[in-house]
């Protein structure tokens, strides 16, 4: 807090176990308005009060959100300084890339590098780089194990077969435990492993052949009974088959592989990444395979001045991410303030991820872009932490800039089921509640708060559903997917049309897989995933979906073997609780294995399908289908051979995946039959909330969160053997595919660049609504056909080592020919979707890198011309570089998402927004005119300019939001823009 902070006279002490502890009270301002601001508003003001220096936070700021009620209609500019930014890898290495290329140039430049350093904590937590290469494994493994007895003979003259289970399975719950299972779930499969040595009552089969002895190292594999115990956790497997049967091993789980691969991949990233973690200040690593970044942050922050419990959370991208960890404020309109309320009680098979798909379509359809959504009413006191988590988790989708669950006595018993520090939690609360920041009650309307605008949704009529099947926010129930599915397939293409011929909706092929036959039809499952943030994280959503998995198995349902199943759960604490509970070996029977902890197949790490699924879907163009517990669903984000794609509960993920198609009423179709024959309906195998929240009570328990945290930082071997080099300064190796210098500061001067307006630019893209940030900058797999692979051919990389376009974001020159590069773009100069433009006046048909690579040649500006909601989805920074690497000068749009708007100002390209009513067909614009835009001197926030296009004029709106975005444009973008700022702070004048 700032020494000559003009608000010290409200500094408050509270003391508790007899410490005092200070903090700012704004309640001492004696003023009426704060008790009726929104919680969120509150906490932007408490903000505000304790950064106030003056300078960057100055007493008119405070005084604009304390008047918030009638502010928030005036567009006004406040800033607001967070106390700490939350990174995942993708984002991470462009950030710490940056950081480097910043370090050398403020060199050049005669500054001090450093000076360069995050002033903001910054937590970066490995998460996006593991793929699901395998999956399926522990099925195998019980295939494996109830062929053992024929076997037998073979291990008995040759040595013997090491069964465990993986290491990754072990706890201190069950390590002295054998694993057993008491019942056997199916008479059919037995999931005991109980062995054919049984006859041996010794600590080791006594035919071990000592040669094999030599090749396990460390392993504590203790056997009796006809049981095998689990291992020491810090045995390490060597050989991944049996070395005579050539049989998966237990050690070789989906898990264990797929982590070897994210390593031999990532190898160059991972060491970069070190560099980080040693060179720069206040900034912490957290190793792959320990979680995904959102649970690590909700279970991490326990400490004192943390205060997770109301804090304001929410998305930027990783430009503005920068800034903020180099100390600047984030410069925001003051934000209109949704009130959601929630009455009534939720169904009793209905979920939070239910919830949370009608909420993301009603505010879609509310329009809620750069506004808050506070919750309150009767409804949420009726929801778990979990639950409010999921919801709030989902805030991107529905396009609010924060969701927000003022925090009550429910959030104070969630620090306790979590393991927090008692003093820690009443630290909190105490606080909370002196700052009228905790809600006392959520069934008293006296302490609701104004808001601008107020919907409500009845708890009691949430459906199960699913959204999709290309975006978030399409809602279907469960009730009316088959019929929706059929329309969708006959509808024209859009977003929720694929254009069929009524002769090809009954399109069927047959195809071998693993010497079965198999049928293929539109609305075929061929991905179920039970993954992401906003889902994994829940453990009444996870427990259910164990809990189906038991009783599916227990009635004798299987799922298809070409179907790719997998769970890639939040963070340890889910395996954990998943184990304690006993429904682990059920997912596993029906091929939902633990594949990895991070984003996975949300985020469009899904691995391959098998080639035979590929060439049926392929050749006979079908629309398969994708089942995921993720977040977002955009066109070509889950996987290629997947158009549609659908979110749902992990429930969902596994009942659809049992019925093998989205094209089933599971009201009047049996999703089975049973091991008799009997029809079996998915009510027969549903569990009830009740029987959930059972589950979660005995299982959940805070020991498995201290234990499963305690260790987030110590990494695994294969980390801690990385070698990072300590500099200041980061070499660069030009032969580097990962990790390059990236071109931002080339040629920069300490004096501003000169204004300049647009003449004579050519439209290099003309796109429609919702492009989002997928289409723009994939971070899936790279084509062996596109620009990007040429690239890495040419330097000798085989397409077997291409990994993904994330991956690759520390290296400019891969990400700028990956720009636009998705098959699912649809370019309206081109007749069919894919990553293909028209080069004018010359009408190629080219690459769109290509075609950039010639306007440059030129010397020709580019601009885009777009639709409503441009640059939906993830708040990805490349989905601004590129273009601007591409020499993309500006975009006309009719409407932007919040984040990627302030990406593009922070790499200079300017947003341009239609007049209302206006767009590029109602104004007659084609995309082949020539287009002069022009830039006043006296540029002004919001400002409107002209557009000449050919013979055609009309105005836009420059969105320029804040004075701030004006300084960032007039200095290049916000990197030049800070890079100026320390230069003059460092230097004497």
């Amino acid at each position: 807090m700032p020494k000559d902070n003009p608000y010290n006279t409200i500094l408050q002490t509270i003391e508790i176990d007899q410490k005092q502890y200070k903090f700012y009270d704004p309640n001492q301002l004696n003023d009426v308005r704060y008790a009726k601001l929104p919680f969120s508003i509150r906490v932007l003001l408490e903000s505000a009060i304790r950064s106030c220096d003056g300078f960057h936070v100055k007493q008119q700021d405070i005084e604009k959100i304390l008047d918030w009620n009638s502010q928030q209609y005036e567009k006004v500019e406040v800033p607001f300084r967070p106390s700490r930014v939350l990174l995942q890898d993708l984002t991470g290495v462009a950030a710490v890339v940056d950081f480097a290329a910043m370090r050398e140039a403020f060199h050049k430049l005669n500054g001090d590098p450093n000076v360069i350093n995050p002033l903001c904590p910054a937590d970066l937590v490995i998460d996006h780089s593991v793929q699901v290469d395998f999956a399926r494994a522990n099925q195998q493994l019980i295939s494996n194990h109830q062929n053992h007895q024929k076997l037998c003979d073979d291990c008995k003259q040759n040595g013997f077969c090491t069964y465990r289970r993986s290491m990754q399975q072990t706890s201190n719950y069950n390590r002295n435990k054998p694993f057993q299972q008491t019942s056997s779930p199916s008479s059919s499969s037995s999931l005991s492993l109980k062995s054919s040595h049984s006859k041996q009552n010794s600590r080791r089969p006594n035919y071990i052949d000592e040669r094999l002895v030599s090749d396990i190292e460390n392993l504590t594999l203790d056997y009796e009974n006809g049981q095998f115990y689990n291992p020491h956790p810090d045995a390490k497997i060597r050989h991944k088959n049996c070395p005579f049967h050539r049989l998966l091993s237990m050690g070789a789980s989906s898990l264990s592989k797929n982590e070897d691969l994210e390593f031999q991949r990532n190898k160059e990233r991972f060491e970069f990444l070190k560099w980080g973690a040693n060179s720069l200040k206040n900034t912490t690593i957290i190793p792959p395979g320990s979680g995904i970044c959102h649970q690590f942050s909700w279970f991490r922050f326990s400490h004192d001045n943390d205060q997770w419990f109301g804090s304001c959370w929410w998305g930027v991208g990783g430009i503005e991410a920068e800034a903020v960890m180099l100390g600047q404020p984030i410069c925001m309109v003051l934000p209109e303030v949704i009130g959601y309320k929630l009455i009534g009680k939720l169904p009793s098979f209905a979920t939070s991820t239910d919830v949370v798909l009608t909420i993301t379509k009603n505010l879609r359809q509310l329009g809620v872009v750069g506004k808050f959504v506070e919750f309150f009413g009767p409804g949420v006191a009726e929801l778990s932490i979990a639950d409010r988590a999921t919801i709030a988790n989902m805030c991107p989708e529905y396009g609010a800039t924060v969701a927000f669950f003022p925090p009550d006595s429910i959030a104070m018993e969630y620090l306790q089921q979590t393991g927090r520090d008692p003093q820690s939690i009443k630290y909190i609360e105490s606080y909370l509640r002196a700052t009228k920041m905790f809600r006392v009650d959520y069934n008293d309307s006296n302490e609701d708060p104004f808001y601008t605008k107020v919907c409500e949704l009845d708890l009691s009529t949430i459906k199960i559903s699913l959204s999709g099947p290309k975006r978030p926010h399409d809602r279907v129930a469960v009730d009316e997917m088959k019929k929706d599915f059929k329309a969708c397939l006959e509808n024209k293409v859009g977003f929720k049309g694929y254009g069929l011929k009524p002769e090809e909706l009954n399109k069927s092929t047959r195809f071998v897989f693993q010497g079965q036959e198999y049928d293929l039809k539109h609305g075929s499952v061929v991905i179920s995933a039970i993954t992401s943030c906003t889902n994994t994280s829940n453990p009444s959503v996870m427990l259910g979906a164990g809990l189906l998995a038991k009783k599916a198995v227990e009635k004798g349902l299987t799922v298809a073997p070409y179907i790719k199943t997998s769970i890639s759960p939040g963070s340890g604490v889910v395996t954990y609780y998943l184990r304690e509970s006993g429904v682990t070996p059920f997912l596993e029977q029906l091929g939902f294995d633990i594949v990895g902890y991070g984003c996975m197949t949300c985020i469009g790490n899904s691995g391959p399908l098998p080639a035979e699924v590929v060439e049926a879907i392929e050749k006979n163009d079908l629309v398969a289908v994708g089942v995921l517990s993720g977040n977002r669903n955009f066109e070509g984000r889950v996987h290629p051979n997947t158009r549609a794609n659908y979110l749902a509960s992990p429930l969902l993920v596994v009942a659809y995946a049992l019925a093998g198609t989205v094209m089933i009423d599971f009201e009047t179709e049996p999703i089975g039959l049973d091991k008799l024959g009997n029809k079996v309906f998915l009510k027969d195998i549903w569990p009830s909330r009740e029987e959930i929240l059972e589950v979660q009570q005995r299982c959940v328990i805070p020991a498995m969160f201290k234990e499963v945290y305690s260790k987030i930082k110590t990494g695994n071997d294969r980390w801690n053997e990385l070698k990072a080099v300590e500099s200041l300064l980061y070499n660069f190796d030009s032969n580097s595919t990962y990790i390059k210098r990236p071109p931002y500061f080339d040629g920069m001067k300490i004096d501003l660049p000169t204004i300049q307006s647009i003449k004579n630019a050519r439209v290099l893209l003309n796109l429609g609504d919702s492009v989002t940030t997928d289409h723009i900058s994939p971070a899936g797999s790279i084509a062996r056909n596109s620009p990007a692979a040429k690239y890495l051919i040419e330097r000798g990389i085989q397409p077997a080592q291409f990994n993904s376009y994330g991956s690759r974001r520390g290296n400019d020159a891969i990400m700028v020919r990956g720009t636009f590069a998705n098959i699912r773009l649809v370019n309206k100069f081109m007749s069919k979707p894919g990553p293909q433009t028209i080069h004018l006046p010359s009408n190629q048909e080219l690459s769109i890198f290509d075609a950039a690579e010639l306007y440059r040649q030129d010397n020709i500006p580019l601009i885009i011309l777009t639709g409503k909601d441009y640059g939906s989805g993830s708040s990805r920074d490349w989905a601004a570089k590129g273009p601007c690497l591409l020499g993309v000068r500006a975009i006309i749009a009719e409407s932007y998402e919040r984040i990627h708007r302030s990406n593009l100002v922070g790499m200079g390209i300017i947003p341009l927004q239609y007049l209302d009513g206006q767009n590029a067909e109602t104004l007659g614009l084609t995309g082949r005119e020539i287009f002069s835009i022009n830039l006043p001197d006296n540029l002004q926030p919001r400002q409107e300019t002209i557009v000449e296009a050919d013979e055609k004029k009309f105005n836009v709106i420059i969105r320029f939001d804040t004075e701030v975005e004006l300084e960032y444009f007039k200095n290049g973008g916000i990197l030049q823009y800070m890079l100026r700022q320390l230069l003059k702070k460092t230097q004497p004048h």
